[in-house]
């Protein structure tokens, strides 16, 4: 994209809108929209948690839905078996993978840039995978320069231990955690910081360009 700036800019307008209509009752709490689902599909967990983690996993929907805290205390409370676990893991990264090709193609829906040959660097996708929401915009980015499809497939690999870990950490844990990682300020906090970065990249970009 031509601007680091940009995508940082967009994601703090987008979770600063969405936490003021939601404030001010305007749009209703996307956890209460997440109950009503959970009583529309009734026995049909695995689904369920397919569509919650799909929910969250889409740039800029994702900051309106607090999806992997609500599937993963929805997982806890269960009471489920390892077996439960697994295909609760494999439903969950199926989802995130889904969203991620979504992410990925409208991405490339804005691409200019051709970089198919550049090789994905695993430290910044691990670093993107801290967060659903910065894994969207990672996966955005990644189609909007033209990269291979393949990191999709790569992050879809990893999150099989990060989501096996993430379900037994908080049944041990307690859900307190993913209440901390699901935080509207914490997100603000994160995407500002993010901006600021980008804002000091564009910055240097700037001043080489005109050296």
């Amino acid at each position: 994209m031509k601007y680091y700036s940009m995508l940082p800019a967009t994601a703090l307008f987008a979770l600063s809108l969405i936490s003021v209509l939601v404030h001010y009752a305007i749009l209703p709490p996307g956890i209460s929209i997440l109950e009503n689902l959970k009583a529309g599909f009734g026995d049909y967990f695995f689904v369920l948690i397919f569509c919650i983690i799909l929910l969250e996993s889409v740039i800029y929907i994702g900051f309106y839905f607090p999806g992997q805290f609500f599937a993963v205390v929805l997982v806890v409370l269960s009471n489920p078996t390892s077996e439960d676990i697994l295909w609760l893991t494999v439903a969950m990264v199926f989802a995130a993978t889904t969203g991620s090709l979504i992410n990925f193609y409208l991405g490339k829906l804005t691409a200019k840039q051709h970089d198919k040959n550049k090789k994905v660097r695993v430290g910044s996708l691990l670093l993107a995978m801290i967060h659903i929401n910065s894994l969207a915009f990672y996966m955005f980015n990644q189609g909007a320069n033209s990269r291979s499809v393949s990191v999709i497939w790569l992050a879809g690999l990893l999150n099989l231990p990060y989501y096996l870990a993430l379900i037994t950490a908080t049944a041990l844990l307690s859900e307190e955690i993913m209440q901390v990682a699901e935080s509207t300020w914490l997100m603000l906090i994160l995407v500002s910081i993010w901006l600021v970065i980008a804002i000091l990249l564009d910055i240097k970009q700037y001043r080489q360009n005109n050296e």
